[in-house]
């Protein structure tokens, strides 16, 4: 079985990151989404209600499950049986942040990781621009899956 696993702290999971599972999705048997854990980071939603809400976006795909975490990538894809990594870049400078990711966990795991680029109208939109959207008032649903 080929298993990708696509992860982030997905707060909140945006019209960027549904692009991505659905580009992702043929390529695998199943595709773990995980909600990544980071105490570091000030959340707008629980990792409880991250993972709830991406969980009933995906109900009706029986390829996808979703799941938090709180250890290294790497670890969540050898409990999950992942062979890859499935992560999104947006511009030059997430490249860079990503590839040296993907070359630390090859190094130290041999998992692999797969990109995918943004969708040309979807490059400009990241979480940390929706929540501070939301902050300040603003109506952020033209950036969320419907039914998220």
């Amino acid at each position: 079985m080929k298993i990708g696993i696509f992860v982030g702290s997905f707060d909140p999971f945006t019209i960027g990151h549904d692009s991505i599972v659905r580009r992702a999705l043929p390529l695998f048997d199943k595709v773990v989404i995980g909600v990544g854990v980071n105490e570091q980071k000030k959340c707008m939603l629980s990792v409880g209600e991250r993972t709830e809400r991406i969980a009933r976006l995906y109900a009706d795909e029986p390829k996808i499950e979703v799941k938090a975490y709180s250890d290294l990538t790497i670890d969540f894809a050898r409990r999950e049986g992942a062979e890859y990594i499935i992560k999104g870049v947006r511009s030059v400078k997430d490249f860079e942040y990503e590839r040296e990711q993907a070359d630390i966990n090859r190094r130290l795991s041999s998992i692999e990781t797969i990109f995918f680029y943004a969708e040309p109208q979807l490059e400009c939109i990241c979480s940390s621009i929706v929540r501070e959207l939301k902050h300040f008032g603003r109506d952020i649903t033209e950036f969320l899956p419907k039914g998220y």
